[in-house]
């Protein structure tokens, strides 16, 4: 039988999988961003309440009762056959602390990238002594951006404008680097303004048509938020 993170998506827009383990808010949003990016997306929760919840909202993922402390569990699975694992549970620490150990050493693992949630400095010390390769705090970094941030690698910022409209800061994808302005005519083929274009430190404000990007150029646009999302993103 092909095991479900085989054939969930055959062709995933976004080819990165990832499960995300904990169903509170925090968790829950990094879902809905990675799912509406059309990533591959395997939810887990021990609480039935919590994956009843997620389930309910009809997003087109993966969702299971697992009891993420248990390294054979989280193998039955299917999380360590994931690209990236995001461990959303924030207490116990303990907990969190074990399900990043597993995803991080345990054998046979295919887990390229753990980020994990902590809830205090020390929490934070402890994730990244047993191997997260990134620590987030929610205070900081709600799951909405996480989840942006997963799915596009190279977003820096975004600023909402109105319920349609935002201001993104974006390094420049490969595909536009040695590209004029002129050539690329992002107005036409993306319906997006550009603001600001340069090195971080120097930003050219309304840049002219001639001006070329360069590979750590950032650049700074202006649109309808679902055509910002349709930049290409390397």
């Amino acid at each position: 039988m092909t095991p479900w993170w085989q054939w969930q998506l055959r062709d995933p827009i976004i080819k990165t999988s990832f499960a995300v383990i904990g169903m509170g808010r925090f968790g829950s949003a990094v879902c809905k961003e990675l799912v509406e990016a059309g990533a591959e997306v395997l939810a887990v929760d021990i609480d039935l309440k919590a994956i009843d919840a997620i389930t309910q909202e009809n997003l087109g993922l993966e969702a299971r009762i697992v009891d993420c402390t248990d390294e054979e569990a989280l193998r039955a699975a299917g999380v360590l056959e994931l690209d990236v694992v995001v461990v959303a549970i924030g207490e116990p620490i303990e907990v969190s602390i074990t399900a990043t150990l597993i995803a991080k050493d345990s054998e046979g693992s295919r887990v390229k990238q753990v980020i994990a949630r902590a809830s205090s400095d020390l929490h934070e010390k402890m994730l990244k002594r047993v191997g997260a390769d990134r620590v987030v705090f929610p205070s900081r970094m709600q799951g909405q951006r996480l989840g942006r941030e997963l799915v596009r690698p190279n977003l820096l910022e975004r600023l909402r404008l109105d319920a349609s409209n935002s201001i993104e800061e974006i390094r420049v994808p490969k595909s536009f680097v040695g590209c004029s302005l002129r050539d690329l005519n992002l107005r036409k083929n993306y319906r997006v303004n550009v603001l600001a274009v340069g090195p971080a430190e120097q930003l050219t404000v309304n840049p002219p048509a001639s001006h070329i990007l360069l590979e750590d150029d950032l650049l700074v646009v202006m649109g309808v938020t679902d055509d910002l999302e349709a930049l290409p993103w390397r």
